[in-house]
């Protein structure tokens, strides 16, 4: 898509609902959502039901190695819990760079997952916040947990395409993407987010991008795509893709070393996929990195 792409404001109302077939409008799109409809994976669900707070997205921060310790029969259990402890401590740091959100304003997750992000966001600022997965089970867990929360009045999960959401021209202060924007191309992600975010609005995204300097994909950065059948970009990538849209970074954070226990710790647990070793392999050579960028809609 091209730069001026933003220019696409037609405004609609926020209670539409899409049909499927408007949602997933590619091939690509309705094997992403095949995936992710038919997903257990216990990495997530196990994680989860700690605290009822599912997430999509790995881990930051020092791990508390003390977990391997201790009675051989509840060391999984011990495992699992400070993994999930990283991966919550995750969404802090996305939330803290999220700036000064009041209750009354509205925020977007795009690429929600099972909805925990947006929780801690509802918790933490009181504001509203709208989920977006082209995941119908994705949404439906989602806002089952919003229930179970009681916070389904201000926490709303949706049945639609980061690309063309339907939401209003300018309606959201904030909008985020954890881990999802390596499913969709960036300058027709960002036109869109552009769109929805009123003047100084923010954005942030973290994520998983291969760096340019070693020359496109590594070996371990294609084993990744191919495991997740996701399309990871360049890092310059990201840039480009936010100048063209009027998004100016006001801060980059290179999270790749604070990720790097959590993908050791996650390697010595009965929930490893076996992506492990590809994560760990691109991340000591250098090869991929795992970022966090903010920017304000100018």
């Amino acid at each position: 898509m091209t730069p001026n792409a933003r220019e696409r404001t037609t405004q609609v109302t926020v209670a539409r609902t899409p049909a499927p077939s408007k949602v997933l409008r590619t091939e690509y799109q309705k094997s992403v959502a095949s995936y992710w409809n038919l997903e257990k994976d216990p990495v997530n669900l196990r994680l989860g039901d700690v605290d009822g707070l599912y997430h999509h997205h790995y881990g930051v921060g020092e791990v508390d190695w003390s977990v391997l310790e201790g009675p051989e029969s509840t060391r999984d259990e011990r495992i699992i819990a400070e993994m999930h402890r990283l991966e919550t401590a995750q969404a802090d740091v996305l939330l803290d760079h999220l700036g000064d959100v009041k209750p009354d304003d509205r925020l977007l997750d795009a690429g929600c997952g099972r909805g925990g992000s947006s929780i801690m966001a509802n918790a933490r600022f009181g504001c509203h916040v709208d989920g977006i997965s082209i995941s119908e089970k994705q949404v439906e867990f989602a806002n089952h947990q919003a229930n179970v929360r009681g916070v389904a009045d201000r926490v709303r999960y949706h049945f639609r395409n980061m690309l063309d959401t339907g939401f209003e021209t300018g309606s959201r202060k904030g909008i985020w993407n954890n881990e999802s924007t390596m499913y969709v191309d960036l300058f027709e992600l960002f036109a869109e987010h552009a769109r929805q975010l009123e003047f100084g609005g923010r954005y942030v995204t973290i994520t998983g991008c291969y760096n340019d300097v070693t020359g496109g994909r590594s070996k371990a950065v294609a084993q990744i795509d191919q495991h997740y059948t996701c399309n990871i970009h360049p890092r310059s990538q990201y840039f480009k893709a936010m100048t063209a849209n009027d998004l100016v970074p006001i801060s980059v954070v290179d999270l790749t070393a604070d990720t790097i226990p959590y993908w050791e710790l996650r390697a010595k647990s009965s929930v490893a996929t076996g992506i492990e070793g590809p994560f760990l392999d691109a991340y000591r050579e250098g090869s991929f990195h795992y970022l966090l960028i903010a920017a304000d809609r100018v």
